[in-house]
């Protein structure tokens, strides 16, 4: 455990913010006490809830690269040496963490991990009869995350000898009369026969650096450059080449669709602006040392869009907009950052990109239950209006599974990416609540031709992980727990469904099942207790990386650099690639908000 600020004068105070959010709830507080009790509950998920699974029994770690100079001033692919002193810290191939105590990560048992029955889990409480709206946010929403989610971490290819093996009812009308879900890899660094909790790796880096852009090893990165000027590769029309290859072909990799491609193709052409831009200022620079800075620059900026308009845009009560602007530019504000500079060493007033590296005492990894909570597929539309950006006129409805795989690539070459970013600008994404399961993932065909109910596959993944049930989880992180299904929920027939299937007792509820079900701050499209450890990790992916703190500075990135991130959000880089959107975005604050329609 970290010992992390742990004196008399922090005890204390984290006590009182533990007290007052127990008694009032720290998003019924005005904005000043909110944004303290926040920082006290912060503090208090630093002390108690990082974890390190590198101190289990380990072989065949990954085995970061010899020392090079230029690692001190660029991203390695597979993200190593990003720690100087520990350069196999976050590197792909390394273990999730944990944001619980290890000897209380679940079992994994075939008993814990089949009952009760995820299909009937997924049948009688995920299952979306008509979609319940995040009204105020867009689509983009749900693109953005899975955008995000292909950078932060995969657990790897699942083995397909011994699937978990999952009983149907009699009236269950899937295919074949018997389900099966893939185990999770093992984790190749664990010693054979070890006791204790499950440990997993994460194949990608655990860094915020752009490899669903980049590649997450040299060979893929450079399988992406162009060799000239520090650019990427676009073909003629805009688009990405694909691989010849159908094995590395991204569209048939499970989890692929049209959101995906577009953000990864805008930020590949938003790469090649940067790179312009660099060339002007530098025009004796080599290839290579314009894609360096320029991915640094593409990278951080990726980080600023997710948290200072992402993240306010699925919970935008008044407290979380503040307490994630401050998370970049500190309380003093964006201005007097802008005017200044750093004020203060201080994140609270500063922020972090610029402050010091900082651990907490833990090596820094993603954990498991960041993985858990992340599991946020009812964000996802069933169905979907493909709208001209010219006069809103319609040019095709489609569900989610023309979106999805290589008739996600179809759909982008024919409807072009203007209009498609339009379409999803205009449409409200889910929210992330009960029986508000996208229809189409609860039957969802692969690009391998296997069958999947994702929200049966969700359940099976949180257990199977060792990440705790809904309640335990609630009280390993300072909460409260329920002690009736209507206190859980405020809609009486969720109550009384969730106390059915789980027999009556409220300790065996799921974690994804009391985080749909619970009650939801002001503006939240998610759930607190799924905040909680956003409140923990958001800011740990900046603070331990050098990349944001120690080496955010005009001689790795570049005052032009700096400067790039500075002026740009997302609605900028929007308008750089497809200025026909202006009218769309004309007076939208957050690019992630609802945009104007223009048949008016």
């Amino acid at each position: 455990m970290s010992t992390y600020r742990q004196t008399p004068f922090s005890r204390a105070f984290t006590a009182l913010t533990q007290y007052v959010d127990h008694k009032w709830g720290w998003h019924r507080l005005p904005v000043p006490l909110g944004l303290g009790v926040l920082v006290g509950l912060r503090t208090k998920l630093r002390q108690h809830n990082l974890f390190d699974t590198g101190t289990l029994p380990s072989v065949d770690a990954p085995t970061p690269p010899p020392p090079d100079a230029h690692r001190r001033t660029e991203r390695s692919p597979e993200g190593s040496w990003n720690d100087l002193e520990s350069p196999g810290m976050g590197m792909a191939g390394s273990r999730f963490g944990r944001n619980i105590p290890l000897d209380r990560v679940g079992r994994t048992t075939s008993d814990e991990v089949l009952h009760p029955n995820p299909r009937q889990i997924s049948r009688r409480l995920m299952t979306r009869h008509e979609l319940a709206a995040a009204e105020g946010a867009n689509s983009l929403v749900a693109a953005w995350l899975q955008f995000m989610i292909h950078d932060w971490f995969s657990h790897g290819t699942s083995p397909k000898d011994n699937p978990w093996v999952i009983e149907l009812d009699d009236d269950d009308t899937w295919p074949d009369g018997s389900m099966t879900i893939l185990r999770t890899m093992d984790d190749p660094t664990r010693p054979k026969g070890s006791m204790g909790p499950r440990t997993s790796i994460n194949v990608l880096t655990h860094w915020w650096d752009g490899s669903q852009i980049y590649g997450e090893s040299e060979e893929a990165t450079q399988a992406r450059r162009s060799g000239t000027d520090g650019k990427l590769i676009v073909l003629e029309d805009g688009s990405l080449p694909r691989p010849t290859d159908p094995d590395k072909d991204p569209s048939r990799v499970p989890g692929f669709w049209v959101g995906m491609a577009m953000l990864i193709t805008l930020f590949t052409h938003e790469h090649n602006a940067i790179c312009d831009r660099l060339k002007a200022e530098y025009p004796t620079w080599s290839d290579e040392e314009l894609f360096q800075r320029a991915r640094l620059i593409n990278a951080a900026l990726l980080a600023k869009i997710h948290t200072v308009e992402w993240t306010p845009a699925v919970i935008s009560h008044p407290t979380t907009v503040a307490a994630l602007r401050a998370n970049w530019f500190g309380l003093a504000g964006e201005r007097a950052q802008r005017l200044f500079g750093r004020i203060s060493d201080s994140e609270v007033i500063s922020g972090i990109p610029g402050a010091k590296a900082d651990h907490y005492g833990i090596p820094y990894s993603l954990t498991e239950e960041f993985v858990a909570v992340y599991r946020m597929h009812p964000l996802l539309r069933d169905d979907w209006s493909l709208r001209s950006i010219t006069d809103d006129h319609l040019l095709r409805d489609c569900t989610f599974r023309d979106l999805a795989g290589p008739n996600g690539v179809d759909v982008l070459a024919k409807t072009g990416m203007t209009d498609l970013l339009y379409s999803f600008g205009t449409q409200p994404p889910g929210l992330v609540t009960m029986h508000n399961y996208p229809r189409f993932l609860q039957e969802f065909e692969r690009p391998d031709g296997k069958l999947t109910d994702l929200a049966a596959t969700d359940i099976v993944r949180t257990r199977e992980l060792g990440v705790p049930r809904y309640n335990e989880f609630r009280r390993l992180l300072h909460l409260k727990p329920f002690t009736t299904f209507e206190e859980l929920t405020d809609d009486a027939q969720w109550a009384k469904e969730i106390a059915d299937v789980y027999g009556g007792d409220i300790e065996q509820v799921d974690l994804l099942v009391g985080l749909y079900a619970e009650r939801r701050p002001k503006g939240f499209a998610f759930s607190d207790t799924a905040f909680r450890i956003f409140v923990l990790m958001a800011s740990r992916r900046l603070n331990s990386d050098r990349f944001f703190t120690d080496y955010y500075t005009p001689q790795v990135y570049t005052q032009t650099g700096l400067d790039w991130i500075a002026d740009n959000s997302m609605a900028s880089v929007l308008l750089r690639h497809h200025p026909e959107l202006r009218p769309a975005l004309s007076g939208v604050t957050n690019a992630f908000a609802a945009w104007r329609r223009t048949s008016s």
